[in-house]
């Protein structure tokens, strides 16, 4: 598989062959599935949350004597009975919505997502980016010259401050190191801006690891 190159101008300096293993398997939209909604459960964190009896304030002493009142006989006014007491089965903040996914078939599904982006024409590659300093209106420039349409997810192969800075402040962009590359960014920009030497970092990444 074969992508357009660009040069830190702008302009199409050939093209550069991306990993068959990578960018070459089926799709598989119900794989493609199963890892997005993992993603976003692993993400979420519960917030309602309700006391129980041993979590309310106060009900410290018997709110009245055992006999003689007529009345049955209450131990606490925080009881889940009691108006104001603990809630029984209300929602909990410790509750977790983590699901589980083998570890091949989550690779599956993100080399069979990058692969439909390569066969759809949404992934380009650039040389590299050299600055002084950071610099977002040069780095809007370069990104107007690429035929980005609406949002692009650019992909460096390490840590650097000068294109992450540069990038930071612009809007429908967001940078990520190659070997955090994961389905819910994949589906949710169009365009995927991947450096040169990203794609040797990918394949050291996920190619090494899944053997």
């Amino acid at each position: 598989m074969k992508v357009d190159l660009y040069t830190q101008t702008g302009e199409k300096n050939g093209t550069v062959d991306l990993p068959k293993e990578i960018f070459e398997i089926p799709l598989n939209k119900d794989l493609i599935h199963q890892a997005l909604i993992r993603q976003l459960h692993n993400k979420r964190v519960a917030i309602a949350h309700t006391k129980t009896r041993g979590e309310v304030r106060g009900g410290g002493r018997k709110p009245f004597k055992q006999k003689g009142t007529g009345r049955a006989r209450q131990g606490t006014i925080r009881a889940p009975h009691m108006r104001g007491g603990g809630v029984v089965f209300g929602p909990s903040k410790e509750r977790t919505f983590n699901k589980d996914m083998p570890k091949k078939q989550r690779r599956k599904a993100l080399f069979s997502a990058l692969s439909e982006k390569a066969r759809n024409g949404e992934i380009i590659a650039l040389e590299g980016y050299k600055a002084d300093a950071p610099k977002t209106k040069a780095f809007a420039e370069l990104l107007s010259k690429l035929p980005i349409e609406r949002n692009v997810l650019i992909v460096i192969p390490s840590k650097d401050a000068i294109v992450q800075k540069s990038s930071s402040n612009i809007t429908n962009t967001k940078t990520i190191l190659a070997g955090y590359v994961n389905i819910h960014d994949l589906q949710k920009y169009r365009k995927v801006l991947i450096f040169k030497e990203a794609i040797t970092t990918l394949k050291e990444t996920f190619l090494n690891k899944a053997k």
